[in-house]
């Protein structure tokens, strides 16, 4: 029995983009070509003869692909679809929510222009073909009755109610069910606005096709679902609403966001394990975080954890609470450090666990961190941040390999700006200000950190302050002289017969607007200074009429220097100071670059008058 296409499918889909239920359907016939694989979905394009459309068949019709019931060049029904956006993408496609094979391949595609003429199927397909199967509408009452009120809730919803892909939903649709499991789950956390107190939360949902969305809920609605969602479960949850997501504040690939209320419902499906996808990393080489600094991205990071610190507890601003907080040092094939600080359970449980296994230096990968610019460049866990030790992944294998080859035995250094800032010598050309820019607002930094380039000449470096501490050299924390001898680590918890000097200086510097102090760690200090620490230090100890000391900083003086800092405030016995902390130090060897910047300020000066 020969079968073709319904005419005008397409267009048919297109007036009904969302049906509401599948007995208005008409028979809906279309050919699938240009069948593919793409990720846990298959990808196609829907047929008329006429017309086509992009189409997707969501992961609970894989089977009927890999089975061979729906084939490439093959006929399929229409049952049940939405026609829908798809991030990223300008044109709509059709979602196949439930479709049933009607003809295995024909031998070529069906085409308008030979009217009247159908295509059979190849021989040997073996696929019977079916009438469209009558589809009868019922109630909720009707279908619990017919399973004599035995089903759960979530299974009576299931079975009232169609399930969409995520991928498939927007602000405009009605009424919605997906299933889904939860992949993240944040603190109940409290806010204080004009309208008085409240309080919010957020998950992550994920569904079976690996797509995500992010969920607030705010006050009676979170309070509501806090103890419900639990992580790792799957879940029918419908009754929500959708909008444009804030790319600010957005933790997801997704441009929509989910809102629940009080009324929305959330109902588990017990029989289900959760079907969360394979962890997904996208790595950023450590010593190329510069970029992410202070940026409201998250990032991923793989390492060779060579420090973990023992437990500390900080006391927060905000609330005055106590977390645990806990710090592991990693290293990549960059030769290069970072600290990464890991909060709250992370702390005291996967950070015990490293730990433990500290001396064997395992592999980690930590996914969605905060980068930050404590000590020049630092990482931080956040409530939805993932570690994973030794990782069945490519990059974490080829890391294991290189450090057992060769990265054990290789002088690593810690991350700073300065080390990181691949364009420094450009960004210090594009933002460039006066100091007295910055000496003469001193609300600059209140909030977060402002950052700025300027040109300025070493005035002074008072010889007689504490130019460096002694640091541990393996976490650069700082060391106390032990009573037997050599040095204790505290953060190591280990005593070492040598340590390390590191620079934490202040000088003045010198602009044609005026002067001001900034602060210097330690690879800035080196290229302000012309030496390292340990270098200055021996100096330091050496006597004579003439200081080689005191004559090192001397030479350090009205020398040139390109900076790029930022701006923040600290408190100092109850009063609030402006402190400027060089981040990035760039010799002045661009001379047109310069002379370009003095060009347009003469320009300036010249408009003015």
């Amino acid at each position: 029995m020969a079968k073709t296409v319904t005419p005008n499918a397409i267009s048919t889909l297109q007036a009904n983009p969302c049906p509401d239920s599948s007995s208005d359907l008409p028979d809906i016939v279309l050919q699938v070509l240009d069948l593919k694989h793409s990720g846990n979905r298959y990808m196609f394009s829907a047929s008329d003869g006429k017309m086509k459309l992009k189409a997707i068949f969501p992961s609970n019709q894989s089977s009927e692909v890999l089975s061979g019931k729906i084939q490439n060049l093959g006929l399929i029904r229409i049952l049940e679809y939405t026609l829908n956006d798809i991030p990223n993408k300008s044109e709509k496609y059709l979602f196949v929510i439930k479709c049933e094979a009607v003809s295995p391949a024909l031998e070529s595609e069906i085409k308008s222009e030979q009217p009247g003429i159908t295509l059979k199927p190849k021989e040997g397909s073996g696929i019977d073909l079916k009438p469209k199967q009558s589809v009868v509408s019922k109630s909720a009452a009707q279908i619990v009755h017919e399973q004599h009120g035995n089903s759960a809730p979530a299974a009576r919803m299931a079975m009232t109610r169609r399930v969409r892909p995520l991928v498939s939903l927007n602000p405009y649709m009605g009424s919605w069910t997906i299933k889904v499991s939860v992949t993240s789950k944040g603190a109940l956390r409290t806010y204080r606005n004009a309208r008085g107190e409240g309080c919010v939360f957020n998950v992550e949902l994920t569904d079976e096709d690996g797509t995500q969305i992010q969920a607030t809920m705010f006050n009676d609605a979170a309070r509501k679902f806090y103890e419900k969602f639990v992580m790792g479960k799957v879940y029918y949850v419908s009754k929500g609403s959708l909008k444009v997501a804030n790319k600010q504040f957005k933790t997801v690939q997704n441009d929509y966001e989910m809102t629940l209320n009080e009324n929305s419902e959330v109902e588990e499906v017990a029989s289900e394990a959760s079907f969360v996808p394979e962890t997904k990393f996208n790595f950023v080489p450590i010593d190329q975080l510069g970029p992410h600094v202070n940026k409201s991205d998250l990032v991923d990071v793989v390492g060779i954890v060579k420090n973990v610190s023992s437990t500390m507890s900080i006391r927060r601003k905000s609330n005055n609470e106590t977390v645990p907080k806990r710090d592991i040092t990693i290293a990549d094939e960059s030769k290069k450090t970072v600290v990464v600080s890991l909060w709250g359970d992370l702390a005291t449980n996967i950070g015990q666990e490293l730990l433990d296994i500290a001396d064997k230096s395992p592999v980690v990968a930590i996914k969605s961190v905060k980068v930050g610019d404590f000590q020049g460049v630092s990482l931080s866990a956040i409530s939805k941040s993932l570690v994973l030790i030794d990782p069945e992944v490519p990059e974490a294998q080829k890391l294991r390999c290189w450090y057992d080859s060769e990265g054990k035995d290789t002088a690593m250094a810690a991350l700073s700006a300065g080390s990181i800032n691949s364009n420094a010598g450009r960004s210090v050309y594009s933002d460039r200000v006066l100091l007295s820019h910055i000496t003469s607002n001193p609300s600059l930094g209140a909030e977060k950190p402002a950052f700025f380039s300027i040109r300025v000449c070493i005035n002074s470096i008072k010889p007689d302050q504490a130019m460096w501490y002694r640091a541990c050299k393996t976490c650069n924390k700082k060391v106390t002289e032990s009573i037997d001898a050599g040095y204790w680590c505290e953060s190591c918890q280990k005593n070492d017969q040598e340590c390390n000097l590191r620079y934490i200086m202040i000088a003045r510097v010198t602009d044609k607007s005026g002067e001001t102090y900034i602060s210097a760690f330690n690879e800035e200090a080196e290229r302000l200074i012309g030496c390292s620490a340990d270098e200055l230090g021996n100096l330091r100890s050496q006597e004579g009429e003439e200081n080689p000391y005191q004559t090192k900083l001397k030479r350090a003086a009205w020398k040139s220097h390109l900076l790029r800092v930022s701006v923040s405030q600290n408190e100092y016995n109850n009063e609030k100071r402006q402190r400027i902390t060089v981040r990035a130090v760039v010799p002045v060897d661009d001379f047109a670059a310069e002379s370009k910047i003095l060009l347009e300020d003469i320009s300036k000066m010249v408009a003015a008058h």
